[in-house]
């Protein structure tokens, strides 16, 4: 039985599946799926990692496929309608880094309050030892808005109680030990960014969550917030975002995800392609401008990526392979 293993980047990360999956013919790849990187035919199982997009093209490459085994929590990157069709199942992880997503919200969110990315540019680089223009502020006291209080949300609130921080949080299903133990107060969307002078977004991307954050209500942001986003870039819409930046209703962002990312990975690809998508194209440029903000900061979508984050997504996919075959499948996504 054929496994192909797309995106594996760690140099611990082949040996380990290898040790663990002893009975099967193992394919790795460094790269995300592309028309230049595809599975082989005879591929049984495929694991990926969100960057590589699997779609109508990469399934029908594959007449053999029965699982795919997403190293992530979200699966937006797959085509579920067609798998079901086509009886294929997918599995996913759904956690592994609730504190280490939520531990990395927070680098960002540091990073932006207290100035980090200029004050270490202008000691490295301009060799100048002054701190004329890098005031920052203080989260005690202020108010952080959580967008989804889920497994990153969680633990999102815990830290920002140990800040000092008040705490707003929206969500479907509010936590009623969240209001207890750490004074959460339940409020709308709308409510929440009005009040709130931090905003951090810890939903999962489908349909109801497409640009959740807009330029409608941006507008109604309170003047001077942050937004932090380590969940999907889609999330909020990227054209708003910058316009709520260039008005200055936000003072910064914090962004470890982008709108139509795949696109500035592989950007030489998308702008050679004989018919690009023009919408692609057009967040693309906006993203471009995003990024050389001085108030925003980018990550390269990292916030998983510790040690501990790692052996357990690892430890997941490789389960999740082997019960499946066992006809016990678990994290199935539905």
């Amino acid at each position: 039985m054929k496994v192909a293993f797309f995106e594996i980047r760690d140099c611990a990360e082949e040996p380990y599946i290898r040790q663990h999956l002893t009975d099967f013919e193992l394919v790795f790849s460094q790269d995300v799926i592309s028309e230049k990187n595809m599975p082989s035919s005879d591929t049984d199982i495929l694991s990926v990692f969100v960057g590589s997009k699997v779609d109508k093209q990469v399934l029908d490459q594959c007449p053999h496929l029965r699982l795919i085994a997403t190293r992530s929590t979200g699966f937006d990157h797959i085509d579920l309608k067609l798998c079901r069709e086509r009886h294929i199942a997918v599995v996913n992880v759904p956690r592994y880094g609730e504190n280490t997503v939520a531990e990395f919200t927070f680098a960002l969110l540091l990073a932006l309050a207290r100035k980090l990315y200029p004050s270490i540019k202008r000691v490295r680089e301009e060799h100048r030892f002054c701190c004329d223009g890098l005031q920052g502020f203080d989260l005690k006291g202020k108010t952080i808005g959580v967008v989804g209080t889920g497994n990153i949300g969680t633990p999102v609130v815990k830290i920002s109680a140990g800040f000092g921080m008040h705490i707003l949080a929206f969500d479907p299903y509010p936590q009623e030990k969240l209001v207890t133990d750490f004074g959460v107060r339940y409020v709308t969307l709308a409510e929440l960014l009005r009040e709130s002078d931090v905003i951090t977004l810890h939903v999962p991307y489908m349909p109801s969550t497409h640009h959740l954050i807009n330029k409608e209500n941006l507008k109604t942001v309170k003047k001077g917030a942050v937004l932090i986003n380590t969940a999907r870039g889609a999330v909020v819409e990227t054209e708003g975002l910058v316009w709520a930046l260039q008005q200055g209703l936000l003072a910064g962002a914090g962004l470890d995800v982008l709108e139509e990312e795949g696109c500035v990975v592989s950007e030489i690809e998308t702008l050679l392609e004989r018919h690009p998508n023009e919408e692609a194209l057009r967040t693309l440029l906006i993203d471009h401008a995003l990024m050389h903000m001085p108030n925003v900061l980018v990550t390269p979508h990292n916030a998983f990526n510790a040690v501990e984050a790692l052996g357990r997504i690892l430890g997941t996919t490789i389960d999740n392979i082997k019960y499946f075959l066992d006809d016990k499948p678990m994290n199935v996504v539905r």
